[in-house]
């Protein structure tokens, strides 16, 4: 498991500000449910004096999720609008001391809710930058403006990093080596940064390594227990899963019944990936593929 701070677990069982604000006059939408996280933002916010007089806030996703939107509406509030746009993602993870790795996405979740909550206050469009920048990771819809912003910002080396920060990569790893292209543009810029550059290189491969563990070991047992405990809940909503194959950072698994389909496939993949990532402590990236392509294995 994670080594969460006092501070994540008590914002996740208490948290802050989990309402709906019905007159709110700036709301800011992130995310989306099929990526397995979202958020909504919501802010009263004085006309005149553009001082955030309350927040709110409802969110799907773990309980980084909610502690970091919970941990942001207590940030704002009687701030100013300005003084609210220089809250960076950093600062949420620094308010909650600190997040795991694998968790920093729910902080920068929070600082694009917020600001697209203060462009929806101003009248402006906010965007996400995918419009900017060629996308990069189909699964998670992350373009390289981001991953670039994500990398300078928060000082990042590895296609682990991009992973934990943007999500991007973290699906089904086809985009692996355009992440490591982006890194190496970022990296090149800037000074002594020779050895980090090669390290890059090295990184897919250690994110998704192709050789498959022997189906006895460690992994194999941890991540066919995981699924038997998950099985009846699957079952009972008419679907299934069959374990295909593990290595150290990835679990390949058949789904079957009401589990496929699009939306369907990626909510209960995402639902995998989480308890495992919980359970293990690290991050495990889970694939679903067809029954056909086991047969052709």
């Amino acid at each position: 498991m994670w080594n969460y701070s006092e501070k994540v677990k008590d914002h996740f069982f208490n948290p802050r500000n989990a309402k709906v604000i019905a007159d709110a006059n700036a709301v800011g939408d992130v995310g989306s449910i099929s990526c397995g996280d979202a958020l909504r933002l919501m802010l009263q916010v004085n006309a005149e004096s553009e001082i955030i007089e309350d927040a709110g806030f409802q969110t799907f996703g773990c309980g980084s999720a909610i502690a970091s939107s919970s941990a942001l509406t207590e940030m704002v509030i009687g701030k100013t609008l300005d003084d609210a746009l220089k809250i960076s993602n950093m600062d949420i993870a620094d308010y909650l001391d600190g997040l795991p790795p694998e968790k920093m996405h729910c902080s920068v979740m929070g600082q694009e809710a917020l600001q697209a909550a203060i462009a929806n206050f101003r009248g402006e469009e906010w965007h996400d930058d995918h419009e900017e920048g060629a996308l990069i990771c189909k699964c998670f819809a992350v373009d390289e403006v981001k991953i670039i912003k994500a990398v300078k910002e928060n000082g990042l080396t590895s296609i682990a990093d991009v992973i934990n920060y943007t999500k991007a990569g973290g699906g089904c790893g086809a985009c692996h080596e355009k992440i490591e292209q982006a890194l190496q543009k970022v990296l090149a810029t800037q000074p002594c940064n020779e050895a980090r550059i090669a390290t890059t290189s090295m990184e897919r491969s250690k994110v998704a390594p192709h050789v498959d563990l022997a189906k006895k070991d460690e992994n194999w047992r941890t991540v066919a227990a995981v699924l038997e405990e998950m099985r009846p809940r699957l079952q009972a909503d008419g679907g299934d899963v069959t374990l295909i194959s593990v290595t150290e950072s990835k679990v390949e698994v058949a789904l079957s019944g009401s589990c496929l389909g699009c939306m369907m496939t990626d909510m209960t993949i995402a639902w995998i990936q989480q308890t495992l990532m919980e359970k293990m402590g690290r991050y495990i990236q889970v694939v679903s593929i067809t029954q056909a392509e086991t047969t052709l294995a």
